[in-house]
């Protein structure tokens, strides 16, 4: 048994915050003008007791669930902690999914209380309650009827109760994985779990304070954000404002002008990517300085890591920053000093790029299932390509048994207060994870510097074998593509085949004026039947990989897509992970063809 440092869990939590932090802010909620309105931690305070009433006098008491299908709002976390003081599990859903998925989670999980945040989609599950027998309520966040969140809250306001405090064993939420090669299950995360991981993760960054400013980028239905975000920052005592829609996050981001980032590698990449087209576009005496900007950064950076000073080198890069990096700085809000990433692992030259201009970046590692942190890069501790040291209270062993003779990795083997309860109604699926000594198998392979950082060399499940008997990592692979102006997207196959191919979506804005340059038709379908524009794209990548990858893992043919991996087609998870199951679907019998010599 844990011994969980205090608050053990999320009432008091909450109860800690909202004394300490009345007046200040904790969300910042867009006008509808262009600006911003605040929510103080007392106003948000009061409206949670309101809902935790309502919620009782509905019935909803210790271990019932509680559901939302709505992305980050202050009503998420209001409902959250309503839930939480009635010692209820919260069961979060995403706004982007099926209709048959809300119904088996609600189903699963045997959802009690529901709310959805729009008219729109009560209209998709007001039937549920007639095929799902614990589903007693459904209200809506955007509506004014009886069986609206305001109506829900004035029932609480007029009968109050006072908080049940759960026990660090009591489950806070069930969290359903996407699923990247199986079926969703649903994650039992306690109190403990969430509180511990929370803490040990702020223990690592001193310096975030009550005067910080963050913006909700990623969804809190996963443990990641929840975690890293939304409980940490109320802890802290910080404010958050929200991204709107991804289309949006470059005005967002200037209009909340955040201090600190929680994110994932693909928001950064695609930043990045920007600021280079940008560049190039621009040419002339503006990409002269922004490239020896760059290069003055790096060497400046190999010196410090070198334990070597120049103060020449220090002054031209003082001045360039000026002239260059801070107008980049600015684009991001002005004010950001760093961000956190996870999901994925952090390209190592877009990773040096962003310590450059002074947006360091820290990769930390973990699952849904651990709550989901296990290691951490951050100001005291930071070593780029790896995912960081283990949180304090953790312990992590690499077990070699399962993986070739010759690996000098294993699989990573987690233990700790952040380990899961299990697979809600899943008690096969968990036994295959949960160790008899507590253990958790992640499935991820890894290894250890000789410093005690974490570097992750695989997926145990999305490895394969190819013909020959060589392992093969995709994720490295695609990672590398992605560098690449001309490629939006890349997926590798070529499990117990003889070759790899790879399924590639162009960046059609890049590629199209590559094609005006050459007199080509820049129409993304012209360009995918244009062989003078797919050889050229293949000779790009084969050449770009052979710099580091082996000749095995290099891919022998090509098939061109039209549309992106994305959420709403299904290909994605929420967390921005290739669901390769849902990839193959689409496209085997095109896949087939090209192991057939045949482009179907």
């Amino acid at each position: 048994m844990w011994t969980y440092e205090k608050p053990d869990n999320l009432v008091q939590w909450w109860a800690e915050s909202e004394k300490k932090f009345s007046d200040q802010v904790l969300f910042w909620v867009h006008d509808g003008g262009g600006g911003l309105s605040p929510l103080t931690y007392g106003a948000i305070g009061r409206r949670i007791k309101q809902v935790r009433g309502g919620l009782a006098q509905l019935g909803v008491g210790p271990g019932d669930a509680v559901g939302i299908i709505s992305a980050n709002r202050p009503e998420w976390a209001i409902l959250a902690y309503g839930a939480y003081g009635r010692n209820a599990r919260y069961v979060p859903m995403y706004e982007k999914e099926l209709v048959n998925t809300w119904k088996y989670i609600i189903k699963d999980s045997a959802v009690q209380f529901l709310l959805v945040s729009t008219p729109a989609i009560y209209e998709k599950v007001k039937d549920f309650p007639a095929e799902i027998d614990t589903l007693k309520h459904i209200y809506i966040i955007e509506s004014t009827g009886e069986n609206s969140l305001t109506a829900l809250e004035k029932m609480g306001q007029e009968n109050p109760v006072d908080p049940l405090i759960p026990g660090p064993d009591d489950i806070a939420v069930l969290i359903y994985t996407s699923g990247t090669t199986a079926d969703p299950k649903g994650v039992l995360l306690s109190h403990g779990n969430l509180t511990y991981n929370s803490q040990a993760g702020m223990k690592l960054f001193p310096d975030v304070n009550d005067k910080f400013v963050g913006i909700s980028m990623l969804p809190w239905a996963h443990s990641y954000a929840l975690s890293a975000e939304l409980n940490a920052y109320i802890r802290w005592g910080a404010s958050l404002g929200f991204m709107r829609d991804v289309s949006t996050l470059g005005d967002d981001i200037r209009l909340v002008k955040p201090n600190f980032l929680i994110s994932v590698p693909r928001v950064f990449n695609k930043i990045y990517d920007g600021i280079n087209m940008k560049m190039n576009d621009a040419g002339g005496a503006k990409k002269k300085l922004f490239d020896a900007a760059c290069a003055t950064a790096r060497k400046k950076r190999e010196l410090v890591g070198s334990g070597q000073k120049n103060p020449l080198i220090d002054l031209k890069f003082k001045v360039l920053d000026k002239l260059v990096f801070s107008k980049i700085r600015e684009a991001m809000g002005g004010r950001v000093t760093g961000a956190l990433t996870a999901s994925a692992a952090m390209n190592k030259e877009i990773a040096e790029f962003f310590c450059d201009i002074g947006v360091p970046i820290f990769d930390c590692y973990g699952l849904t299932e651990t709550a989901p942190a296990v290691t951490m890069n951050s100001p005291g501790g930071w070593r780029i390509g790896s995912v960081g040291k283990v949180l304090e209270g953790q312990k992590v062993v690499i077990d070699r048994s399962v993986v070739e003779d010759s690996a000098d990795d294993g699989e990573i083997v987690v233990y700790g207060p952040n380990v899961m309860k299990g697979y809600h109604n899943k008690p096969q699926e968990t036994a295959k994870v949960i160790m008899a000594d507590g253990g958790f198998r992640t499935g991820d392979r890894g290894r250890f510097d000789k410093d005690g950082f974490l570097w992750i060399t695989g997926r145990i499940k999305e490895q394969f074998k190819l013909q020959n008997g060589k392992y093969v990592f995709p994720a490295a692979i695609e990672e590398e593509i992605k560098l690449l102006p001309k490629v939006a997207n890349a997926m590798i196959y070529g499990d117990g085949r003889p070759y790899n191919i790879c399924l590639i979506l162009p960046d059609f804005e890049v590629a199209a004026r590559w094609a005006a340059a050459k007199g080509l038709s820049t129409l993304p379908g012209d360009l995918l039947v244009n062989e003078q524009f797919t050889q050229m794209m293949e000779q790009e990548i084969v050449a770009h990989l052979k710099k580091t990858f082996g000749g095995y893992e290099v891919p022998n043919r090509f098939l061109f897509l039209r549309e992106d991996f994305t959420v709403d087609n299904g290909m994605l998870t929420q967390t921005l992970k290739l669901k390769r199951r849902a990839v193959l679907d689409k496209y085997q019998k095109d896949i087939d063809s090209l192991y057939a010599g045949q482009l179907g």
